[in-house]
C-alpha cells in the first residue's frame, strides 16, 4: 500500500466486452456475465491522471486507479459485508457525478460493469460509476428487512451509501448529482436507495423492479411472493407513506424516478409497473394523469408525469411483450439522459442542488391570479431556468409577467425572461399570472427547476 497509510485495498481487474443483452435471474445469461473477469492483481494507489486532476485532502482515502475497475476495501460502514467496486474514467470531471450501477440476483459488481454500458459511457462524459456486490450465497439485495427498509437501519443500504460518501470524500464528487440505477434485484434497491436516502440521490432509474416497501417480510425471507405476483396493491397515498416512513420527518426535495417493465414479465409480474408509478407520482405530489405520452422505439409506451420534458419528475417506459429480461444495449443512454448526465457539462445550466418555491393564489367569480417565488437554495449560480409545473384542472393562463408560459393548461412550463435569467444561491426571483378558472382554484403543484423537483412552503 501506498505512503499514506490507508486501510483501503485496491484490486485492479481488466475490462471486458459489453453484454447486448441480459437477464436478472436467468442462469444460463447469468453465466455469461459472470464469467472471469480476468487475472486480477494489486495496484499500488496512485496520483496520476485522472487521480492527479481530483486529488483529495491529505486525510482522505487513497484514490483508486483509473480506467480500471477496481475493488475498493475499508470504505466505511458495511453491516452486510458487500464488496465495492469502482470505476473512475481517465478523463474524469472536476466534482464528477456518481452512478450507483446495482446488479440483478445472482449477479456481481464485475458482471454489472461488464453486462451494461456505464463504463463507456462514463468515459465520454466524466461521471464516476459505483457497482456494489453482494457476498451472501443468493447474489440478491436486502430490499425486503426491517432495517433495509429506513435510513441507517442497516444492511445492504447502510454498506451502499458508505460507498457513495467514500466517492464524495475521494473525489469532491458533486453532491447534487448522485444517481442510482440497477436491475430487478438492482431495480428493487433503487427504489429502496431513493426512499431511504432521499437527500443523497438525485434520481433512480429501476428496470423490472417493484416499489419501495412491496417486498417487505418480517420472517428473514429474502422473497415475497405476493409482491413478484403482482398481487401486493395499494393507494398510491398507501404507496407514499411506504416511502415517507423510512426517513421520518425529511421534508426536502425528493428524487426523481425511472421505472421500466415488460408488460410479459413473469418474475416480477407487469402489475408492479404501475404500482411503482403510482408510489413515485404520490411521493413527488404529481398528477397520475401523463403529462406526455409517446413511443420512443417500436412496441414501447412512455408516460412522463409531472413535466414534458426529458428530466420530469417520473418517467414510466412499458415495453410491448416483453419478459423480465428486460435490458438491452442503449438503454443506459436513455438512463443518462433523464439523469442529465449526457453531456460534458451539467446540463442546460448550472443545476441547482435544491430549489425552493412559494406559491399564493388570489381568486374571484372566474379568474384568479397566481404568485410565484422561486428560491436557488443550492450551491451553484443558475443561468438559464425553466420552471415546470402542473395548473389545477379547468384552469387557463390568460397572460403573465416576469416568464413565458407554455402550454397555458395542464403542464406548463414558464421559462426566464432576458432580464432575470441568473439566481444566485440563495437568491430569488418572482413571477406570477393570470388565469381563468372553472371552479377550482387551488395553486398550482409539482414545481420542478430545470428538472429539479423543489420544495414548496
Amino acid at each position: 500500500m501506498s505512503a499514506t497509510g490507508s486501510s483501503n485495498t485496491v484490486r485492479r481487474r481488466s475490462r471486458s466486452g459489453l453484454a447486448v443483452l441480459f437477464g436478472a435471474l436467468v442462469p444460463l445469461l447469468a453465466s455469461l456475465l459472470l464469467g472471469a473477469p480476468g487475472a486480477s492483481a494489486r495496484a499500488e494507489p496512485t496520483t496520476s491522471g485522472a487521480a492527479a486532476r481530483t486529488a483529495a485532502p491529505a486525510a482522505a482515502p487513497t484514490v483508486a486507479p483509473a480506467a480500471a475497475l477496481t475493488e475498493v476495501t475499508g470504505f466505511g460502514t458495511n453491516p452486510s459485508n458487500l464488496q465495492m467496486y469502482l470505476y473512475v474514467p481517465d478523463s474524469v470531471t472536476a466534482n464528477p457525478a456518481v452512478v450507483v450501477a446495482v446488479h440483478y440476483c445472482t449477479g456481481s459488481g464485475p458482471a454489472m460493469y461488464s453486462g451494461t454500458e456505464y463504463a463507456s459511457l462514463a468515459d465520454r462524459y466524466g461521471f464516476i460509476v459505483v457497482y456494489p456486490s453482494v457476498t451472501r450465497a443468493s447474489k440478491c439485495f436486502d430490499v425486503s428487512s426491517p432495517q433495509a427498509l429506513r435510513r441507517g437501519g442497516g444492511s445492504d443500504p447502510v454498506g451502499i451509501k458508505s460507498m457513495v460518501d467514500w466517492v464524495t470524500r475521494t473525489y469532491s464528487a458533486d453532491t447534487s448529482r448522485i444517481f442510482a440505477t440497477g436491475i430487478s434485484s438492482g431495480a428493487m434497491m433503487t427504489n429502496v436507495l431513493l426512499g431511504d436516502y432521499p437527500d443523497v440521490f438525485a434520481a433512480g432509474a429501476a428496470f423490472s423492479g417493484v416499489p419501495f416497501g412491496c417486498f417487505a417480510t418480517t420472517d428473514g425471507s429474502e422473497w415475497n411472493s405476493a409482491c413478484s405476483g403482482g398481487t401486493v396493491i395499494h393507494t398510491p397515498q398507501e404507496w407514499g407513506n411506504l416511502v415517507r416512513t423510512a426517513y421520518p420527518g425529511y421534508t426536502g426535495p425528493r428524487p426523481r424516478m425511472q421505472v421500466w417493465h415488460g408488460t410479459e414479465d413473469d418474475v416480477l409480474r407487469y402489475p408492479n409497473f404501475g404500482e411503482e408509478i403510482k408510489q413515485w407520482t404520490n411521493v413527488l405530489g404529481v398528477s397520475q394523469t401523463p403529462a406526455a405520452t409517446d413511443s420512443p422505439q417500436s412496441g414501447w409506451t412512455r408516460t412522463r408525469y409531472g413535466a414534458t420534458g426529458d428530466r420530469a419528475p417520473v418517467e414510466a417506459i412499458s415495453l410491448q411483450g416483453v419478459g423480465h429480461n428486460l435490458y438491452a444495449y442503449g438503454m443506459a443512454a436513455r438512463v443518462l439522459t433523464f439523469f442529465g448526465l449526457d453531456s460534458s457539462d451539467p446540463g442546460p445550466g448550472p443545476q441547482p442542488g435544491a430549489c425552493k418555491v412559494t406559491v399564493t393564489t388570489n381568486a374571484w367569480s372566474t379568474g384568479l391570479t397566481g404568485s410565484v417565488t422561486v428560491t436557488n437554495t443550492g450551491t451553484a449560480r443558475i443561468e438559464g431556468w425553466k420552471l415546470a409545473f402542473t395548473l389545477p384542472s379547468g384552469q387557463t393562463i390568460t397572460n403573465g409577467w416576469g416568464a413565458t408560459y407554455a402550454p397555458a393548461g395542464g403542464a406548463v412550463t414558464a421559462t426566464n425572461a432576458t432580464y432575470n435569467g441568473t439566481i444566485a444561491p440563495n437568491a430569488s426571483v418572482g413571477i406570477g399570472y393570470q388565469a381563468n378558472h372553472g371552479g377550482n382554484i387551488g395553486p398550482p403543484t409539482a414545481f420542478t427547476l430545470n428538472g429539479t423537483v423543489c420544495a414548496v412552503s
